[in-house]
């Protein structure tokens, strides 16, 4: 059986999909050009509230029906500092979790390297493009209940940390792009997103399907 590290803390198992995506309910995802997705978010104050758990519910089971590695609030439309994950990184160790007000910490350039890989997002349906990062990133931030919280991740999962904290701030992948480089993944995104808003389309009726009775 495969590493699961839920809030990094190694866990035994743990269910697929993680119990929060089966408890909230998908939202829209917002797409680029939105106004919420180009401005820093606001910081989590409200701690320990059902509507904070309720969002990271709804975030968790938008994010199983957009089959993503992560998503950040402001791409369900909500203006606040905080993101979920649930994805395997390069050695198979499955990552699940949540961080609210995420700081990446600055690491001396001789614990980490850059890496230029391909990068999606579920704002920008269908494209991806190769963007450099560093493979090693540590963030500090708070969990649901304001407890402190320091999560480290390598590869691919490192990658998804930045990506997700860069959204916080206002910023997408296509950002990193040179200007051409934009100008291209946003036509490929023109041609593409219809089929993948209508696959999400489709795994929402699923997810709102009741199973059938049993005999």
């Amino acid at each position: 059986m495969s590493e699961v590290r839920v809030q990094g803390v190694p866990t035994p198992s743990h269910p697929s999909p993680t119990p929060e995506a089966g408890r909230g309910t998908p939202r829209r995802i917002t797409v680029v050009g939105e106004e919420v997705l180009s401005r820093r978010c606001q910081p989590v104050t409200g701690f320990g509230t059902p509507e904070l758990a309720a969002l990271i519910d709804d975030m968790f089971a938008t994010n199983h029906i957009a089959e993503g590695a992560a998503i950040a609030a402001n791409q369900v439309g909500v203006d606040l500092q905080l993101f979920v994950w649930d994805m395997t990184d390069d050695w198979g160790v499955r990552h699940v979790g949540h961080i609210a007000n995420p700081v990446l910490e600055d690491l001396p350039a001789d614990a980490r390297r850059l890496v230029e890989e391909p990068e999606g997002c579920l704002s920008v349906p269908g494209p991806y493009r190769d963007v450099a990062r560093p493979d090693h990133a540590i963030v500090r931030g708070r969990d649901k209940d304001g407890n402190p919280l320091v999560i480290e991740g390598r590869g691919y999962f490192a990658r998804c940390l930045q990506h997700e904290t860069d959204h916080l701030y206002g910023r997408l992948y296509l950002d990193r792009l040179t200007r051409r480089e934009r100008a291209r993944a946003l036509r490929e995104m023109a041609d593409l997103q219809d089929a993948v808003l209508a696959r999400r389309a489709s795994r929402i009726q699923e997810h709102r399907t009741p199973p059938p009775a049993a005999p």
